[in-house]
């Protein structure tokens, strides 16, 4: 849901203070450091092996201190960072006042997510033959799967190139894209291409995994999980991150 209601917590008082807001179920995961990317796979039925179709590169964007301005004025003064001014001011409200020392580097989110901040890259780049194998390795864990992005973490991006290190933090399906179309500077006509493939091929191993005897799901049954979801979704605050200890600092290292 476009990271609507993950945060990262640090402390028991920080989950305490969750779980009091939160309603329904929840998925508590193993906070996962390093370098993020979204990772698109995909395999048509019958095939011996898939194929990476896009890798997008996933940069928290951050500001540096001079030791004179405030954050909230660095935030401002900065080139990219005041384009999502507004909900940058918000996500670190608690420390706007703060006066970051010279060179020292603030994060500003956490979260993986375009709409909440990140800035996504064509990692098209990194595209390894280890990186492949390690890809088509994690895909055929699971039975039956054939198309969808892979977001993930690595402790660097040379281990990410090399498939090594590699820690899942989530798994999307139909209904994913290829990230890497939101890339500053990014074509409009290149990302309708690049959607156009995409469907294309999600239609193409639908047919071809109906023909095997799938069973596709009906009209009348894609309207109630439709529903189910929308209640799900009204259940969600659309920003749980706990407002008391922020992200890590450290010195500038550009």
């Amino acid at each position: 849901e476009r990271g609507r209601g993950v945060a990262v917590v640090r402390s028991d008082g920080e989950l305490e203070s969750y779980l009091a807001a939160a309603t329904g179920r929840l998925i508590v995961q193993e906070y996962v450091p390093g370098e993020e990317f979204g990772v698109f796979y995909i395999r048509r039925p019958g095939e011996t092996s898939g194929r990476i179709f896009s890798i997008t590169a996933k940069r928290f964007p951050a500001v540096v201190g001079d030791g004179r301005r405030r954050l909230e004025e660095l935030i401002l003064a900065d080139d990219r960072a005041v384009c999502m001014a507004a909900y940058y001011l918000e996500a670190n409200f608690e420390r706007l006042d703060e006066v970051p020392a010279a060179g020292q580097r603030v994060q500003l989110v956490e979260i993986g997510n375009h709409c909440r901040g990140t800035v996504f890259l064509d990692g098209g780049e990194h595209r390894t033959p280890e990186l492949e194998a390690a890809i088509e390795a994690l895909a055929r864990r699971f039975a039956g799967f054939h198309f969808g992005r892979f977001d993930l973490r690595a402790p660097s991006v040379e281990q990410f190139r090399a498939g090594v290190g590699l820690r899942i933090l989530e798994l999307n399906g139909v209904t994913s894209e290829a990230t890497h179309i939101y890339a500053p500077g990014a074509s409009l006509v290149a990302a309708y291409r690049t959607l156009f493939e995409q469907w294309r091929l999600a239609f193409e191993i639908g047919a071809a995994n109906a023909a095997q005897g799938a069973r596709p799901t009906g009209l009348r049954e894609i309207v109630q999980l439709l529903r189910a979801r929308r209640a799900r979704f009204a259940t969600i605050p659309a920003d749980a991150t706990p407002a008391t200890s922020p992200p890590p600092t450290e010195p500038d290292q550009e």
